[in-house]
C-alpha cells in the first residue's frame, strides 16, 4: 500500500519520548514563512484542524495534516518524517529536547500516483 506520509525509526522514537511527556500528539505541515516547511508536532488538543486541512495519514500514531492549498503541490510527493539535531524556530514539541523535525520528499512514480488515484475514487 502506498503512503502518503511515513516516518523514520530515529524520529518515531522521538515521539514515542514525547507522547509520554505531552500525550496524544498530531502534525502538522508547515506552509512556510517562519518556519519554513518543517512538520510541526502539536499535543493533539493545542491545534485547530478544520476544513482547510487534509489528513495524508498516521505516523507513530499520530495524524499527519496539510492545509488543502499546500497539498494541491504536495499531492505527487512522499512525504518521510525524520529529526535532526538543532533547534528550529517554532513551537512544535521537540524544539526543548535540542531537535526538529524535518520533512523528506520523493516524487511518487506513475504507478504510485495511479494507486493512489484508485484509492480516492
Amino acid at each position: 500500500m502506498v503512503q502518503r506520509v511515513q516516518i523514520t525509526d530515529e524520529a518515531k522514537e522521538v515521539v514515542e519520548k514525547l507522547k509520554k511527556q505531552h500525550g496524544d500528539l498530531l502534525f502538522h505541515q508547515s506552509g512556510g514563512c517562519c518556519d519554513g516547511s518543517s512538520p510541526m508536532c502539536y499535543p493533539a488538543d493545542d491545534f485547530m484542524i478544520d476544513d482547510n486541512d487534509v489528513l495524508l495519514g498516521h505516523v507513530a500514531g499520530c495524524p499527519f495534516y496539510m492545509s488543502k492549498f499546500q497539498y494541491e503541490y504536495w499531492r505527487h510527493t512522499q512525504l518521510t518524517v525524520d529529526i535532526t539535531q538543532g533547534r528550529g524556530s517554532s513551537f512544535s514539541v521537540e524544539i526543548p529536547l535540542g531537535l526538529r523535525f524535518v520533512t523528506k520528499s520523493r516524487l511518487f512514480t506513475e504507478q504510485e500516483n495511479a494507486l493512489l488515484a484508485d484509492r480516492s475514487n
